[in-house]
């Protein structure tokens, strides 16, 4: 049976997209609607947000601060942290949802989203707090509409990187510093002791090939691991007594902290040096595994939890045939038939759930009126604090729980209760969501007793949920 247009709509709005108030804006031709989204993503929503630089700047003051605010009264050592960085938390987070709630290329939105999470660095790791905003504008949302190896090489040696994944304190056991300071019976007033310095930090190599790349069954080996992470020896994070010279990187490499000699990964050699990060990163980009962990993780993202081999695998001769480039892969997504089957299996997540709510009543700014975050934190996920380096979970049962579920359902009924009579939820179920509706949605939200109750029932409708 063949989709009609208005089905087609809505999945553009809500499958590829992050929901719409009227289907009527994307014309009659969604596929097309679709591609001409494709390429670099828009600028974020606000002015003067903190650059990288501007994240080490604070976490400094911090540290030299923090005797002082030790002292604070009635302040717990936390509570103190979490104030010094308030600021900066709430402009990245206001940033993020403020974007997706108004972009007018939601597809494209929707790619950054589905890389800062591939990407992972989470605020849940305090030495990273005050960079995971200037992370996903500086190191995820130009390269969007690019190369995945220009997005990983940006990702891999941002300093949100090297700081989450403990980079920027890892040296060669043969490097010079190493040498140098293994000399020393006692470190000189403020330098790591020895043992930290010699030690091969491998938790950042270990997830570059694990997370970002290959899959964890993507044929690498643990000697792949060790060999990565020499590597990445050197590659650091801005000393913070250089915080104020204006020409300061807030990352870079540092020969004396490298591993000399050449590396040996998946069967080549490298040499040492700055460049052999670039070649390694172009040769994992290149890798048949690299290209069927990323067709399987976008089709499960877009399509489904379990999705359609032959879709992934199409995925991935797209990404081997244009050599990474993301906009061919996008395309191929966009047009395969089997994501625009009419079942809705995918689970908005909770971010998603609140932005598409907010793109649904026009919200805007007013989403944050009351909370920091729109309420995402009280559905279980906090935005830019993931659990873990794998970031958060892109299958439904993982957050189909019934305290979940009955979460959704509050925070719905509490907006609902604010805005349900001032808007007529039966029109904007038809508008928004078309023949997605079904009509047992349809039939409820038409009985409903009052304006916030058929609001609360379109938010709450499987409809609305799924995309």
């Amino acid at each position: 049976m063949a989709m009609t247009q208005d089905a087609a709509a809505a999945l553009a709005a809500h499958r590829f997209g992050l929901g719409v108030t009227d289907l009527e804006r994307i014309g009659s031709d969604p596929q097309a609607w679709l591609l001409a989204q494709i390429g670099p993503a828009g600028a974020p929503w606000g002015v003067n947000l903190p650059t990288a630089l501007d994240g080490l700047r604070l976490q400094q003051s911090f540290y030299l601060e923090r005797r002082k605010l030790r002292t604070t009264v009635g302040k717990s050592a936390e509570q103190q942290f979490a104030e010094h960085f308030r600021a900066t938390v709430d402009a990245d987070v206001q940033s993020r949802l403020l974007t997706a709630v108004q972009s007018q290329r939601p597809f494209n939105e929707r790619l950054m989203l589905f890389w800062a999470n591939h990407f992972t660095v989470s605020m849940a790791k305090a030495q990273v707090r005050g960079l995971v905003g200037a992370f996903e504008r500086e190191a995820i949302r130009p390269h969007v509409g690019g190369s995945f190896e220009a997005m990983l090489k940006a990702a891999v040696t941002h300093a949100a990187m090297l700081r989450y994944l403990d980079n920027s304190a890892s040296a060669g056991p043969n490097s010079r510093l190493a040498q140098r300071r293994s000399r020393r019976a006692v470190p000189a007033e403020g330098e790591m002791r020895a043992a930290r310095v010699t030690g091969l930090n491998e938790n950042l190599a270990r997830e570059v090939l694990e997370l970002h790349t290959l899959g964890v069954q993507g044929g690498y080996a643990q000697a792949d691991v060790t060999a990565l992470a020499a590597v990445l020896t050197g590659w650091r994070v801005a000393d913070p007594q250089r915080l104020d010279d204006k020409e300061v990187n807030a990352s870079y490499f540092d020969h004396s902290w490298h591993e000399p000699g050449s590396k040996t990964l998946l069967g080549r050699r490298y040499a040492e040096g700055p460049q052999a990060l670039d070649q390694v990163l172009h040769d994992l980009t290149l890798h048949p595994s690299t290209a069927k962990f990323i067709a399987t993780k976008l089709a499960r993202h877009f399509v489904g939890d379990q999705p359609p081999p032959a879709l992934v695998d199409r995925l991935a001769q797209s990404f081997q045939r244009s050599g990474g480039q993301l906009p061919a892969l996008y395309q191929t997504l966009a047009t395969a038939p089997e994501a625009w089957a009419p079942q809705q299996t995918k689970l908005k997540t909770p971010e998603e759930f609140v932005i598409s709510s907010a793109r649904l009543l026009g919200l805007g700014e007013a989403l944050l009126a009351r909370s920091r975050d729109g309420g995402i934190a009280q559905m279980g996920q906090r935005v830019q604090a993931a659990p873990s380096p794998a970031g958060w979970p892109d299958s439904a049962d993982e957050w189909l729980g019934p305290e979940a579920m009955w979460k959704r359902v509050e925070w719905a009924s509490r907006l609902a209760g604010r805005l349900g009579s001032r808007v007529d939820a039966r029109q904007l179920a038809g508008s928004s969501l078309g023949p997605l509706l079904s009509p047992a949605s349809g039939q409820q939200i038409a009985r409903a007793a009052d304006g916030p109750q058929a609001l609360t029932l379109l938010l709450m409708s499987p409809e609305f949920q799924r995309r």
